[in-house]
């Protein structure tokens, strides 16, 4: 037998441990991983000496090509495929009539679900969707069996913005979502205590983008995510609150955590790489939320990821250019920043060679528990008979980030001028190499993976 490819002596590393090892790929999917002596011969041979062998990445939390991003499908998942990245999960959106509305009229969640796959023919890898429910229709409840049917298993909720949702709305929606044994994802701002922070600071000319974190405070996000993870301990649904960014916040998921099953949540590369003090260096390049905060608060991310509380860290990538981020004041559409490329460099760095965590510790939490909260049973891993989605990892080349090099749309990054060391080679999206050396090599490789309805577990 002769297989397509050898990924050979490097150090493979698992959400466990790590060991040098060969991995085996035929059409697509891992064949074998074990000593080379006693794999098949392949056509082709990956030299990984001196590498790390890793799965590929598994992002939850990406928007492209809508309401608040830029990037098409090419530009975002070519991104993806330069940082690692395997498999991302965007957004479909149920269409809402607002002031800052894209839409017209009101549409229906499946309208917006096929809105989003026809513009993925050119992704680069792998994607799937979550539901996302920008208003309280419950026409959205009888959607939703076709949806989890079709593979859409996770749906996304606002607590702030012109569609953040009542609490009423979210403890109705959670019960159904209970009932199918899909998962509950929510965006957690307390929307009454941010806005009128900010109606407070525009009044007094408070217009220092600097103000964003004090406008947007931790406590606020605390309030909402407590209520929230409330609902859904009560209800019983499986819960993902996004981009935890605050010991306070983390402190509130943690208290509904009875066994770490049913209440889970993530935090972000930028919260847990960056602070506060970019507002000064960045202005309103840096407006996200909820917003970057203390060096305190990213000690308590790690130490959150480190204990289970939190359990994935994404990049909620958005992609926005200069001159619409720098043309609107910090309490203004448009918010977030991209961060697809650099995820994996950064995040290794920070947990690998600034403080001591282990590889297997990356892998865990940007690779395997992200494919296991949502139901992607054949990614984040290296086990045999999986997508041979791998990422050949160099952790000792030292670079400096610079945005010249985005795939993205975005022509900036927030970590600009920043050293790292740990770089990745080469991108395999079910065997195929899509990126090698900074380059993309091949694009519309991706497909769309539909989602089985997870079996969560401590």
């Amino acid at each position: 037998m002769v297989v397509d490819t050898l990924i050979a002596n490097g150090t493979i590393v698992t959400a466990k441990g790590t060991f040098g090892g060969t991995i085996a790929v035929d059409e697509g999917t891992i064949v074998g991983v074990g000593d080379e002596d006693v794999l098949p011969t392949a056509s082709r041979t990956i030299d990984a000496s001196g590498r790390l062998v890793l799965p590929g990445v598994v992002d939850p939390h990406v928007h492209i090509g809508d309401h608040v991003s830029l990037d098409t499908y090419e530009t975002a998942t070519e991104a993806g495929a330069l940082g690692g990245v395997t498999t991302l999960i965007d957004f479909g959106w149920q269409a809402y009539v607002g002031e800052e509305s894209p839409w017209d009229e009101p549409g229906s969640l499946q309208d917006g679900i096929e809105r989003k796959r026809e513009k993925a023919d050119t992704a680069a890898v792998d994607f799937s969707l979550h539901g996302g429910v920008l208003r309280e229709s419950p026409a959205v409840f009888e959607e939703l069996d076709d949806l989890i049917e079709s593979g859409i298993t996770s749906f996304k909720l606002y607590t702030t913005y012109e569609y953040g949702l009542s609490n009423g709305f979210v403890r109705a929606m959670f019960e159904r979502l209970q009932e199918v044994g899909a998962v509950a994802v929510v965006h957690s701002e307390d929307d009454s205590v941010c806005a009128s922070i900010t109606e407070k600071f525009r009044a007094a000319g408070r217009d220092d983008p600097a103000c964003l974190p004090e406008a947007r405070p931790d406590y606020a996000e605390a309030m909402a995510a407590d209520d929230v993870a409330r609902l859904a301990s009560e209800t019983g649904v499986n819960y993902y609150g996004f981009h935890t960014s605050s010991r306070a916040a983390a402190d509130a998921i943690a208290r509904y955590q009875q066994d770490g099953s049913r209440i889970r949540a993530e935090a972000c590369t930028h919260h847990t790489t960056l602070t506060d003090e970019c507002y000064q260096e960045w202005g309103n390049l840096a407006k996200l939320t909820p917003p970057l905060r203390t060096t305190e608060d990213t000690d308590a991310l790690f130490e959150a990821l480190r204990n289970g509380c939190l359990s994935v860290v994404s990049t909620d990538h958005v992609a926005q250019t200069r001159e619409r981020k720098t043309t609107t004041e910090w309490w203004e559409n448009p918010f977030g920043t991209n961060g697809l490329q650099r995820s994996l460099p950064v995040f290794y760095d920070e947990a690998v060679n600034e403080r001591g965590l282990s590889a297997s510790f990356v892998v865990r939490v940007m690779c395997t528990n992200p494919a296991e909260t949502f139901g992607l049973s054949k990614k984040g891993t290296l086990r045999p008979g999986t997508d041979a989605d791998i990422v050949v990892f160099d952790p000792n080349e030292t670079h400096t980030i610079t945005a010249t090099d985005n795939a993205s749309v975005a022509d900036y990054t927030l970590y600009e001028g920043r050293q790292v060391t740990g770089q990745v080679e080469t991108t395999l999206v079910r065997g195929r190499v899509v990126a090698d050396c900074g380059t993309v090599v091949e694009t519309g490789h991706g497909e769309f993976v539909p989602r089985e309805c997870p079996e969560w577990s401590v």
